[in-house]
């Protein structure tokens, strides 16, 4: 059993903010497949930091504005 990652993500609300990009669109920029993108959306897998930077870039925000961590964890 995969165990959710306390990383917490906006990437739907922001992809629905750039026109309705499609989660397979940007996979596509970020280099990832779709369902390791639909995962890391979902909260069920923290992507490496570097992933985390280029769905930030591809969404065309700064990576705190993507991903939280809870305060106190």
């Amino acid at each position: 059993m995969v165990k959710p990652t306390n990383v917490t993500n906006r990437i739907r609300s922001i992809r629905a903010e750039a026109d309705e990009m499609t989660q397979a669109q940007l996979a596509e920029r970020v280099g990832v497949t779709r369902q390791t993108l639909i995962a890391i959306e979902q909260g069920k897998y923290s992507p490496s930091l570097e992933v985390a930077f280029r769905i930030a870039r591809a969404l065309g925000v700064g990576i705190d504005d993507v991903f939280g961590y809870p305060e106190g964890n």
